[in-house]
């Protein structure tokens, strides 16, 4: 069989779109979608300008394309949602230049996605390695102080961890759907205090008189796509995040190529749009990314953030709905406390020690506040109703 030959690819447009898709299992994110990287790169939020550099590495077999692993020179830490700040702060009291960097993953996309990916026929675990080898060598080659991988599968991240590259666990709250069939089967799950605490801040909405409705595929279009950036500037502009990270052409873009993977929340009232979400999509996954309002009113941000989305993948039968990184106001809410795999190598071996013995000591306090979070959700064992 002929050798795969290595490439490392300066923009996603350097690989045609089919060839790329054909990689991306079935149900995936659609952050995975060639569609995606195209839309973060071409409208320049994920670009060298921004700190976000390039390099895809894909393997082909003659002219075909059979592995692939999306990948960025990154200058800045900001836009990952796995924080190293500190790392990089310690880089700098060793007199090491942690920037650049190289990330394995997707920009300003907290999911947990497959980050290598495979042809169908190809042994994972060689074509793995080999990436990871390809990795390690341009990295060094780019005066790189570190590889890191984020957001990876489970069996990635024990495979990683075996190949050298040290774990790290984080935490985030995804609601999982266990088979309800409707929403009082999941408000059925809290005591009394918490079920009509739910309760309230949902059928706030109403009292104020605001409607809320989710919009998908060919209910979409540009107007949406202006609507999607306009939550997102507005949340963004309340924090001090520094410089917005997207911008109104990333949107745009993604609408235009991505509309089967998109929805939009809409919140109403007077006939006025005054709040909304942009999330994305597959068949068992709903995944929140970005809300904005333009009016404040009590528990709006939940009840179209959490509550709406919800009932509507109870109705859909969705299993998982992953709103996001942080937000620990979720966890009452019954959103359970899920792992969050990255792997890390750093070459400087002073900092690469200092820093696999702070990930272990942070693995104890990971198991902490999960274990808290679980008590603090005060879900009941669900078991499916009779009759």
């Amino acid at each position: 069989m002929t050798p795969p030959r290595l490439k490392v690819l300066e923009s996603i447009l350097d690989v045609p779109k089919q060839s790329w898709n054909a990689l991306v299992p079935a149900g995936a994110p659609p952050v995975l979608r060639w569609e995606w990287l195209a839309a973060m790169e071409e409208s320049g939020s994920a670009s060298p300008r921004r700190g976000w550099e390039p390099a895809h590495f894909a393997l082909f077999r003659k002219d075909q394309l059979i592995a692939a692993a999306p990948a960025f020179k990154k200058h800045h830490s900001m836009g990952e949602y796995v924080y190293d700040f500190g790392w990089a702060n310690a880089a700098q009291s060793l007199g090491v230049e942690y920037y650049p960097k190289l990330l394995l993953g997707l920009p300003l996309s907290p999911l947990t996605a497959r980050r290598f990916l495979v042809a169908e026929g190809e042994d994972v675990v060689s074509t793995r390695r080999a990436l990871v080898g390809a990795a390690m060598d341009y990295a060094r080659s780019e005066g790189c102080s570190s590889v890191h991988v984020l957001f990876g599968e489970d069996d990635e991240a024990s495979a990683l961890t075996e190949l050298g590259l040290f774990h790290r666990s984080t935490v985030q709250f995804h609601w999982k759907n266990p088979g309800y069939r409707g929403y009082e089967e999941y408000l059925a799950r809290f005591d009394s205090k918490r079920r009509n605490q739910l309760k309230r801040e949902r059928n706030a909405a109403a009292a104020q008189g605001i409607t809320l409705k989710t919009l998908r595929s060919h209910q979409l279009d540009e107007g949406h796509a202006e609507l999607a950036w306009r939550f997102y500037e507005a949340t963004a502009s309340r924090h001090s995040w520094g410089p917005l990270q997207l911008n109104r052409g990333f949107f745009h873009r993604a609408f235009a190529s991505l509309g089967d993977a998109i929805e939009v929340v809409v919140a109403e009232r007077d006939g006025r749009v005054i709040a909304g979400a942009f999330n994305l999509h597959s068949p068992t996954h709903l995944f929140g990314r970005y809300w904005g309002c333009f009016e404040e009113h009590p528990f709006l941000h939940f009840h179209v953030c959490l509550y709406h989305s919800i009932d509507d993948c109870i109705r859909s039968e969705r299993r998982v709905f992953e709103p996001g990184a942080g937000g620990e106001h979720k966890i009452s809410r019954g959103f359970e406390p899920t792992l969050i795999h990255s792997n890390h190598r750093i070459f400087d071996a002073r900092l690469d020690a200092a820093v696999r013995r702070a990930c272990a000591r942070e693995e104890t306090e990971v198991t902490r506040v999960t274990q808290e979070a679980e008590q603090l959700a005060g879900l009941r064992p669900w078991r499916r109703p009779t009759g």
